[in-house]
């Protein structure tokens, strides 16, 4: 069974980081785009970053040089290092997995930035 499951939510404070793990069954990490969204309340999901099976990286203006995206493939699992986190990070922050036409979704994680 294919499975996608992030972890690593939380409160922060306004300034405070938080590293976002996004684990993946082995069968789709590899040959895979990559990608981090977020969805807050009464708000349409917005795309983050992604990371392609080649390495190729991009991020959304909106998150360019506070967040970072990586990967470990041994561990089939992507990363989202997020420093400087504002108000208006919060969120529910998804992680999503692109192989050939399928794609897969996890459930998401609460990241609260609040003092």
């Amino acid at each position: 069974q294919v499975q996608v499951v992030e972890s690593g939510g939380g409160l922060v404070q306004p300034g405070g980081s938080l590293r976002l793990s996004c684990a993946a069954s082995r069968s789709i990490f590899s040959s895979s785009l990559k990608g981090w969204y977020r969805q807050a309340p009464g708000k349409q999901r917005e795309w983050l970053a992604g990371i392609s099976s080649g390495g190729n990286i991009n991020y959304a203006d909106s998150v360019k040089g506070r967040f970072t995206i990586s990967r470990d493939n041994a561990k089939n699992t992507v990363y989202l290092q997020m420093n400087g986190l504002k108000p208006e990070d919060t969120a529910v922050y998804y992680c999503r997995v692109r192989q050939f036409d399928l794609e897969y979704w996890g459930q998401g994680t609460q990241v609260t930035v609040s003092s």
